[in-house]
């Protein structure tokens, strides 16, 4: 009979379905499940990136050659501007952070003003990601792509690699901070030709150069190329530009969507929606999707743009 009664006593502490044992409504369970599903998506995407990096290095673009322009600043600054933008999506993850514990504690006042913050984060964060879109849409220096479709950078002899600017080959000239002056392929291969001290490399990290003889013949039927698309990109290898829209419009969809979540959860605070509930759950479930969106981007710039 005693073990009977301990075994009935321990049984009845048993969870019996509900909210236990986390304690997670059912709204958080469903952002969680979602949340998951859109972590795989991405994991799929970078994967697949990092496999066609691996296949195609010599090719493959370095970022910090891509990414360097900054705005207001002249001159070439790698990855700084991708730098602000991620400590920027950082920031907003902080004030979501800040909004949550505020709903928590029914402070109207507090959730709109974190959450304001949060969405003039994430308004800069997109109006950084259209600039930088822009510049790689237009690209930068040039390049010009040979008969087998391989991209090939302008370089000096003895330059280590150093990138030579088809403005500059043409003209003679710098090129001036975010020019984008259109020129013809035949007068780069004029030039080309007028500057016997020019030849070609690929654009990967090993710089890999061609003889002045090599590069005289391969510029043949060489095409110019200028700017960065879906068919043709004058950093590198096309595969490089198509990973590039993708992988961050599709995260820049999800920022979008989760600044227009935020403007509707903004307005229902606004007009006490929440604290007629007696709870801002909803602030609490939009959050955890805005730090997601934060964690992804995190991913997004250590694997595309670091490693």
């Amino acid at each position: 009979m005693a073990n009977g009664a301990a075994l009935e006593q321990n049984t009845s502490s048993l969870w019996g379905g509900g909210r236990q044992p986390f304690g997670a409504s059912y709204g958080k369970m469903m952002m969680w499940f979602f949340l998951l599903s859109d972590a795989l998506t991405f994991s799929g995407f970078l994967t697949a990136m990092g496999l066609y990096r691996f296949k195609y290095e010599e090719t493959w673009p370095v970022a910090e050659n891509v990414f360097t322009h900054f705005p207001f600043l002249h001159g070439e600054h790698p990855l700084l501007f991708v730098a602000l933008m991620t400590f920027i999506l950082i920031v907003s993850s902080v004030t979501m952070v800040l909004a949550v514990n505020a709903g928590h504690k029914m402070n109207t006042k507090g959730v709109v003003l974190w959450l304001g913050l949060t969405i003039v984060g994430g308004f800069t964060f997109l109006g950084s990601q259209a600039w930088e879109w822009y510049h790689f849409i237009n690209g930068d220096k040039g390049a010009i792509m040979l008969e087998d479709q391989t991209i090939m950078y302008f370089t000096k002899a003895g330059s280590e690699g150093e990138i030579l600017s088809v403005y500059e080959l043409v003209t003679g000239q710098e090129k001036p901070h975010g020019d984008h002056s259109e020129f013809q392929t035949a007068d780069v291969i004029s030039a080309f030709g007028l500057n016997e001290d020019v030849t070609l490399r690929m654009p990967g990290k090993e710089k890999i150069t061609l003889s002045r003889e090599e590069a005289k013949a391969a510029m043949a039927n060489a095409k110019l190329i200028q700017g960065a698309g879906m068919r043709a990109n004058e950093y590198g290898n096309v595969l490089f530009a198509d990973f590039f829209f993708f992988v961050t419009g599709f995260h820049g969809t999800h920022v979008f969507s989760g600044v227009v979540l935020n403007i509707i959860i903004f307005i229902n605070v606004l007009m006490g929606t929440y604290e007629r509930r007696g709870h801002y759950e909803m602030v609490e479930k939009v959050g955890l999707y805005w730090h997601f969106v934060d964690l992804v981007w995190v991913f997004v710039f250590t694997f595309f743009y670091l490693v």
